[in-house]
């Protein structure tokens, strides 16, 4: 295979008005980059603007949106692009049997088909180059999966055979398509998916109501408390970075020792054996539930 260079400084980064995007783009401009990094919100976007990046609208599920950024792009970068690091993403949590028709396909559109779509438009760019690389923000639910977060898995499963099968379809083009995985990192990702359950999911006649309202009610309360190991977004960025300069970038980075347990239960771990773990990690949630529909008090 032959190994790209980089020939190129300018970057895209999808999703940075925080957490992994914006320390990405912090990261990468520090180390000598040109970022045009991309933002659906206008306050983000000024933001990006007053922190001194020439950011790019970008609503990833609306192909529209997708051509233009793709087209807005390469002209700040005179159409020669070094690295792609699609990054936009939420997860839609809830049981499988409570999702829409609507959320799922917006799960999808987001997390996997407007990444792609994206992508698609400039690796003619990149074969014409002979050069690019193109990174993938993952996540170590893309490598297993865990109740209440089974459509999100879905779409990360999906992004992971998309990079598997583009990395072998590029072969000898000059072109590396890498793989990041994180487990938990310090972001509003959380937040964000709890506003997405309270818009998407059915807490009042749905089987797990009573389990939704209440990880909502808790939510408000007060903030998750951070998980043990739990790194901040700068860690990532790191693994972004080499992979966009190494001469021999990995097929995939893990991030967090949550993310490489993942991977042990993905290979070595027997299908029983994976449902006892995912079991044993969901009973405290059964067990609130339950609890709750016994004392009939939903909340």
């Amino acid at each position: 295979m032959k190994h790209p260079t980089v020939q190129s400084r300018h970057v895209a980064i999808t999703g940075c008005s925080s957490g992994i995007g914006r320390a990405t783009a912090l990261l990468l401009r520090d180390k000598g980059w040109t970022v045009i990094p991309t933002a659906r919100k206008e306050e983000d976007l000024e933001q990006l603007e007053a922190d001194g990046f020439k950011p790019v609208p970008l609503e990833i599920a609306e192909s529209q949106s997708v051509q233009e950024a793709a087209a807005r792009i390469l002209d700040i970068c005179g159409g020669k692009l070094g690295g792609l690091v699609n990054n936009a993403g939420y997860s839609q949590p809830g049981a499988i049997e409570d999702l829409s028709r609507d959320a799922i396909r917006k799960q999808f559109e987001v997390n996997v088909i407007g990444m792609q779509e994206l992508t698609n438009l400039f690796i003619p760019v990149f074969r014409d180059q002979e050069y690019g690389r193109i990174v993938n923000v993952s996540s170590v639910l893309g490598r297993i999966v865990m109740p209440f977060n089974g459509i999100y898995s879905a779409s990360k499963f999906a992004m992971e055979a998309i990079a598997d099968a583009l990395r072998t379809e590029l072969l000898d083009s000059g072109i590396a398509v890498s793989l990041v995985e994180p487990g938990p990192i310090h972001s509003s990702f959380k937040k964000n998916a709890g506003a997405v359950a309270a818009q998407t999911l059915n807490t009042e006649t749905g089987h797990y109501g009573a389990l939704y309202r209440q990880a909502l009610s808790q939510r408000q309360k007060a903030p998750p408390k951070n998980r043990t190991a739990t790194l901040p977004p700068e860690a990532v960025a790191k693994k972004i970075l080499h992979a966009l300069e190494s001469p021999h970038p990995r097929r995939r980075y893990r991030v967090t020792i949550q993310a490489y347990g993942g991977e042990f239960i993905h290979r070595f771990c027997p299908d029983s054996l994976a449902d006892w773990g995912r079991f044993r990690t969901a009973r405290k949630r059964m067990a609130l539930l339950k609890k709750s529909q016994s004392a009939g008090n939903p909340d």
